[in-house]
């Protein structure tokens, strides 16, 4: 059986007052068109059109690498109206379209096959994802006959007193035959109060013209839709609970699961520990047996197995295994760290590769440089890697001692081997196995303070 897919990606979501579409914002980083898409995908449609509308432009640049066709909707005349202007994909196909709206993430993937399979075994030619809630207010009815079809959908407005004690309602999400679907939409009409063209009209037509319609009862969380920051924190919530606890079943101790951010592209290796505060963002992958202390940002990088890290930032650089991190350091883009290195508090790295077993243990910057294996540098050492114009490349070798508050102006190259005097400010190659000072000599005047009537 042949199955696509139209998402309804169109509209501007004035309630989100943004200047982003409504359907590129993120839950759990990652759009909420591109989450629909996906799962729709993992479903195993993979003819899928979008239409677009407000923002179209930045909608088809967030969407280019997932591989839909798409559709545009000029004029937002209603979901009838939407439909209708995908004409052309379904033009000439049989089988089953699924339509689902991009601002509604949180359907699942077995849903959709769930839906399919009810759609396809009972002949229907439509078939509406509905759920059964405790508050039904505002949402439109689901009016069933006596032998469990559809007769019609009915919007809350219109309904009248029996009708507003139905607690089963419309999701917005559909199964149609797709010839039918076609001959249907052509014969919508907008005489309504609003002037639009509704897809729950589709419904009646098809049952006057003796369509059977059915109706799958879902969960109501899957068929949240975000029309407004609120809601958008409720599917961000509901979204990371679900993540959370796939990586809990898979091995992982989330100390306090509510206060622990990842993202849905986050890999995160069996026995590790992460305490709350953490945020783990896009396609970072923690090894095995680490330790995430309260209050760190990790972003697009990998953590090797059995690292340590405490309150601190890495962004998209690679972290060696038996690392310690923090606190409170930066590790910022383009960075490797080697194995078993210590990366202290206030440490910062930019652009630079830390080889294996050297320790950079607090208050010190090490920007656009390679350093070697074995290293250890004192508290308040600077690379000095720009000169005003352009970013300097320091090269530092194996073994080598840099002593504190000593500054490495680059271009600079120190050898094997070689130990940097306290306070020194080094602007030439250090031989392998030197010792290098480079400060001015100290010089005691007595008296002077005396002298000068300084004294308090």
């Amino acid at each position: 059986m042949y199955n696509c897919a139209i998402i309804l990606a169109a509209g501007e979501g004035k309630r989100m007052k943004s200047s982003t579409p409504k359907v590129l914002h993120e839950v759990c980083g990652r759009e909420m068109v591109n989450i629909v898409i996906d799962v729709v995908k993992k479903a195993q449609i993979e003819d899928i059109d979008l239409v677009i509308g407000n923002g179209a432009e930045r909608v088809k640049k967030a969407t280019e690498s997932r591989n839909v066709s798409y559709s545009f909707q000029n004029q937002q005349l209603g979901t009838g109206h939407a439909v209708l202007c995908a004409e052309d994909f379904l033009k000439n196909k049989e089988g089953t379209v699924v339509i689902f709206t991009g601002d509604s993430p949180l359907i699942k993937e077995d849903t959709i096959k769930k839906m399919l399979d009810f759609h396809n075994k009972g002949g229907y030619k439509a078939t509406i994802v509905t759920s059964v809630v405790k508050d039904p207010t505002g949402y439109g009815r689901i009016i069933r006959e006596k032998n469990g079809e559809v007769l019609k959908i009915v919007e809350h407005k219109d309904c009248s007193r029996e009708e507003l004690k139905v607690d089963e309602i419309n999701s917005g999400m559909y199964c149609f035959d797709i010839k039918s679907l076609v001959e249907s939409l052509n014969k919508l009409h907008n005489n309504n109060a609003q002037g639009e063209y509704y897809l729950t009209d589709v419904i009646e037509i098809l049952k006057v013209s003796k369509g059977k319609i059915g109706a799958l009862p879902v969960n109501f969380e899957e068929i949240i839709g975000v029309n407004s920051r609120v809601q958008l924190s409720e599917a961000e919530k509901v979204m990371r609970d679900r993540i959370n606890h796939i990586h809990m079943r898979n091995g992982v101790t989330l100390v306090d699961p509510g206060n622990t951010y990842i993202e849905m592209d986050v890999t995160i290796g069996r026995d590790t520990v992460i305490y709350p505060g953490n945020v783990l963002q896009g396609n970072t992958v923690i090894g095995e047996k680490c330790t995430l202390y309260p209050n760190s940002r990790i972003k697009d990088s990998v953590i090797e197995d059995n690292v340590i890290v405490q309150s601190s930032v890495i962004l998209e650089s690679k972290i060696g295994q038996n690392v310690t991190v923090g606190p409170f350091a930066y590790i910022r883009p383009e960075s490797i760290i080697g194995n078993s290195v210590r990366i202290g508090d206030f440490v910062e790295i930019k652009k630079s590769t830390i080889g294996d077993k050297t320790k950079v243990s607090h208050l010190t910057y090490i920007g656009d440089a390679q350093v070697g294996s074995g290293c250890n540098f004192g508290c308040g050492t600077v690379v000095v890697n720009y000169d005003g114009k352009v970013k300097n490349k320091t090269l530092i070798g194996n073994n080598s001692f840099i002593g504190c508050n000593t500054n490495l102006v680059s271009p600079v190259k120190v050898n094997d081997d070689t130990y940097i005097a306290a306070g020194s400010t080094i602007t030439d190659e250090v031989p392998a196995g030197s010792l290098a000072i480079a400060r001015a000599k100290q010089i005691n005047k007595e008296g002077w303070v005396y002298k000068k009537g300084l004294k308090k």
